[in-house]
């Protein structure tokens, strides 16, 4: 079933459309393939703010810091990265053998963006930087691979049942 991820829906079972029906799936499907650049464009917006507050604004104020305490230490954020990092690959690894059409993309801004605060928080964001930067750049790559290479399989097959549609409307015009 993973190679063939229409088989259980009567919606997505493309026999039954129409011509109309088949070109409406597929400006659909070629709109969710670009959901993972517009993931990669909002990972690079939020790494430009990352480096433009780093850069602005070089210090919290103490009373700031008083109140949110102690930071943890770069090593304690390094070892978070590394353990979210493999744990992201995997589960889209896993995503992509098994066919799905799920874009997880949007949550992984929200955690990558936290690493980019753990770091400035920790003073430590300018050595730093490369690696967040590195693993998001990976992880939302691989997440618009999946969705990309499970669109274009999709599209494919609509395409196919066009033809069809195609060949059987001359057939029946000529027969």
């Amino acid at each position: 079933m993973a190679d063939r991820p229409f088989a259980n829906s009567e919606e997505e079972q493309p026999l039954g459309r129409t011509c109309e029906e088949s070109q409406q799936r597929i400006e659909a499907l070629h709109r969710l393939s670009r959901r993972g650049l517009w993931g990669l464009l909002g990972f690079i917006l939020l790494t430009t703010a990352a480096v433009q507050v780093s850069n602005l604004v070089p210090d919290l104020p103490l009373s700031v810091r008083q109140t949110l305490g102690a930071s943890p230490s770069e090593n304690l954020i390094s070892i978070a990265l590394a353990v979210y990092i493999f744990s992201a690959l995997i589960l889209i690894l896993a995503r992509m053998m098994g066919g799905t059409k799920t874009y997880r993309g949007w949550s992984h801004l929200g955690y990558l963006s936290a690493f980019y605060l753990f770091y400035y928080y920790a003073k430590a964001l300018d050595q730093n930087f490369w690696a967040v930067f590195a693993a998001g750049m990976t992880i939302l790559s691989l997440e618009y691979y999946g969705i990309w290479s499970w669109c274009s399989e999709a599209i494919r097959r609509e395409r196919e049942h066009l033809s069809q549609l195609e060949r059987k409307r001359q057939h029946g015009l000529g027969g």
